[in-house]
Parts: C-alpha cells; structure tokens; sequence
C-alpha cells in the first residue's frame, strides 16, 4: 500500500515525529539514570577527604567527615549492584506484563526519590545508606529491559540501532554532566546538594515520561497517521508469530544469546572500573584537585556519548545499504571496540601521567559507544518478541562487575596513591576485554533464531542483509 506523502511531516521537525519524542526523553531518562547513579563515585570523594574544621576553643584541626577505608569504600559503591543485578529480569517480565513505558517511568521515578533521602541515611548509618542504595538499584534495575519493550513497539526494525543509541547514549551524557556538576556542588553547597539535585531533576523527569509518552503508537494521540502506518507496516512485516511459552531452555543453549550475555559483563567491567574508581584514582595518583576531578572524569563519557551516536547511525547504514549483513556489522563494532579497548587500557596503565592517562582512558571508554551499537541491539535481532527479557537476563549477568569490580579494586589498591596498585586494576580490566573480543567474535550472530519463530521458513528465513527481515517498504525510511 502506497502512503500518501504529502502528509508526511518534514524531517527536521524532529518535535513532531513521536518516535524520535521517545527517543529524546528516553535519552533524559537514561541521563537521570546515570546521573543518579554516578552522583556517589564524586560525593564520596568529598565525603571522606580531609577537611579543616574549627574547634570550640579556636584551633583547627584535619578530620573526615566519614572515616570509611578503602574496603568499606568499595562496598558502598557496589551497594548499588546488589539491587540491581536482581531486577532487569523481574523489568523484562513486568515491561511485557504491564508495557515499557509505564515500567521505564516508575523505575527512574522511584530510583530518584530514594536519592533524596540519601543524605538522611548516610549520617543516620553506613548500613541505612548500603540499604538505600541496594534499593536504589533494585528499581533503576528495571530501566534498560523495559526500554527495549518500548522499542519493540515503537522502533522500525531498520532504525532500532538509531533510535536506541539516541536514547541510551542519555547515559554518557548523564555520566558527562554529573561529574563536574558534583565537584561543583560539593564545593559550594555541600555533599549533601548532589543527591538533593539530581534526585528531584529524577522525579520531575518522571512526571514528564508518564504525561508525554504512549504504550504504543496506536495509543499515542498525538502521532500522524502517517507516521503510525509507517511504524506499524515495518513492524508487521518484522514480526514473528508469538510463541505459547518461553524458551527458557533455548535462551541457555544458544550460543549468540550468551556472546551477548558475555559482551554486556565485558562491557561493564570496564566500565563501572572506571565509573566508580577513575574520581578516586584521579585524586590521588594524578593529584587532580576536587574542582578538576569530576571535569577530568567525565571526559570518557563525552567520548562515549559522540561514539554511541555516530555507531548508531553508522550500523543502521551499512545494514540499510546492503554493505553488511547484520550478523558483520554487530561483529565489526563490537569485537572492534573491545580490541581498542584493550590497547588503550594498558597504555593508561603504562603511562600513569595526568596528561597521557586521562586521554588514553577517554579514548579506551569512548570506544564504549561501538560496542553498545554492537551487543545491546542484538537482542532484537535474534529474538525480537523477547528482546526484554533477554535484556533482562544480559544485563542482570552483566551487572555482577559492578559488585565485584569495586570491591576487587578496595583489595588490590590498599594505598589509593600506589600507581603500581592502581596499574593491576586497568590489567585486569584490559584481559576481560581480550577475553570478550574473542567469544563475541566466535559465536555472536544477527540472524531471527530458530527457537524465536513460528513461522513457514519459506515466509520468515531472515534477509541478513536487510537486518533480520524483509525490508520493501512503501515508506522510505530515509524521510524520518
């Protein structure tokens, strides 16, 4: 069926294209996420260094506010992932029971209030405060697997990698933000403004999300006629007739299914080492001030931020125009990541210079965005109907680092100002990656699974050129 396109709106009113509206407040959503989660890897810093106080009778005198050492550190920053490794598969069930918009929502929403009564724990007691934030987790756990619900409703199969990597680089940027805006706030309000901030920035980006955004395009008052038929169409001719249970059994034994698990942990070792340690390890190895570090430690995620995006655009060309099938293209930027990753990972540990260190780590994590293009897609290329609990179940695995990276790191770096200590730290993160490069690189795949179908094969045998399915649209998916 032809659409008529003269009502098609003009590609720049970005505004009036609902879609791209889910992908934007998706990406602040994202933003608030990580905002709220990175706020302690900078408030901990000013938490626990040493301040001149003055006493009563005139003197000053160097105290912490928090006497926690380095073990006790590691815990609290790892509270977080107690939570959270828990629920994105509790997320994936609930976004297919009750829809991914409203799970999405409540996640951030309830994550964001529990931020402001952060401080009300922390100086009640440290145990109060591992609790609040293991409960913090728990709910933003379910965050990245309801989102991929939304996307399963609301994305072109031929634009997922685009409109995804809109919407999760709001992470990175997130992670950019909060950093220096931390520093700032714990110089001239105090610790405890962080968590006052961002938590309330959360809850009123949660109000928005729910009034805004639509289940589906169908429900959304507010979409063209063109714009749902276009939507829709691409959907249908993607879609795979539903399954009467879940496969549980072939989502274990399916060796793409765990390259993605193993590249989601890969991913985040990296990651949540540097997002929880690079502040600390910034401070008193590179001796960067307080107002520095959170400028300095944000400038990997600025990387990332531009490389998320630019991989999305450039996974969606090359599947679009043929140049690769979708199984290469996932295999190119992700296995492509991982091995820059690692080169410059050891460089950052070889060098331990202010200058040369903090560029090799913002290059080692920008890489970050590739991969993202790469494994956090590909759930919706294999299995497309339970992209979110196979979400749910990657990310759950791949949330362990963010437990045992921090503590791990409390052990090996007994004196925080030993670059030899911290240099044990980018070792090991640079081995998982090498590690992640090859498994990905054996097993990952592009292609609709077997166990994933029900239909004739004559019907739905995947174009892997085209991403998984046909592509013969009468909409040009170029318009939007």
């Amino acid at each position: 069926m032809m659409s008529d396109f003269s009502s098609a709106p003009s590609p720049w009113l970005i505004w009036k294209t609902r879609r791209y509206v889910v992908a934007f407040l998706g990406f602040f959503g994202f933003f608030t996420c990580y905002a709220l989660r990175v706020n302690l890897s900078v408030a901990i810093v000013a938490m626990t260094e040493l301040k001149n106080i003055t006493l009563e009778n005139g003197t000053t005198k160097l105290v912490k506010e928090f006497d926690w050492d380095s073990k006790i550190q590691g815990y609290v920053l790892s509270s977080f992932f107690y939570g959270y490794v828990v629920t994105p598969l509790v997320g994936g069930f609930a976004a297919t029971k009750f829809g991914g918009r409203t799970v999405f929502g409540i996640g951030i929403g309830v994550t964001a209030f529990l931020t402001i009564i952060t401080p009300f724990a922390v100086k009640s007691s440290v145990y109060l405060f591992i609790v609040v934030r293991i409960l913090e987790g728990l709910f933003e756990g379910v965050t990245y697997p309801s989102m991929h619900a939304v996307w399963s409703k609301w994305a072109p199969p031929l634009e997922r990698s685009k409109l995804a990597m809109i919407a999760v680089s709001g992470s990175y940027v997130g992670t950019v933000v909060a950093m220096p805006v931390c520093s700032l706030l714990a110089t001239t309000l105090g610790w405890e403004s962080i968590f006052y901030v961002f938590g309330a920035f959360g809850v009123l980006w949660s109000v928005l999300w729910m009034t805004l955004i639509a289940e589906t395009p169908e429900n959304d008052s507010s979409i063209s006629q063109y714009e749902l038929k276009y939507i829709t169409q691409a959907i249908n001719e993607h879609k795979t007739t539903p399954l009467e249970h879940i496969p549980w059994r072939s989502f274990f034994t399916s060796m793409p299914v765990w390259a993605i698990i193993v590249a989601n942990f890969v991913e985040n070792w990296g990651f949540y080492t540097t997002l929880t340690q690079v502040p600390t390890f910034m401070k008193y190895v590179l001796h960067f001030d307080m107002n520095s570090v959170g400028f300095v430690s944000s400038l990997p995620y600025l990387a990332c931020s531009i490389t998320v995006q630019l991989a999305g655009q450039l996974a969606d060309f090359l599947r679009r125009r043929k140049i690769m099938t979708t199984t290469e293209v996932r295999k190119f930027l992700n296995c492509g990541a991982f091995v820059f990753q690692t080169i410059f990972m050891l460089l950052a540990a070889f060098l331990m210079t202010p200058v040369g260190t903090t560029i090799c780590l913002t290059i080692a994590i920008g890489f970050g965005g590739m991969a993202l293009a790469g494994f956090l897609v590909n759930h919706l290329d294999i299995a497309p109907q339970f992209a979110s609990i196979l979400f749910g179940i990657s990310n759950s695995i791949g949330s362990v680092p963010g437990i045992i990276s921090p503590i791990l790191t409390g052990y090996i770096v007994t004196d925080t100002t030993s670059a030899d200590q911290w240099r044990v730290v980018f070792y090991v993160a640079s081995a998982i990656y090498i590690f992640g490069t090859l498994f990905y690189g054996f097993f990952a795949s592009g292609e609709l699974q077997s166990w994933a179908s029900h239909k004739e094969e004559d019907d739905e045998k995947p174009d892997d050129k085209n991403g998984g399915g046909k592509a013969n649209l009468s909409f040009q998916t170029d318009t939007f």
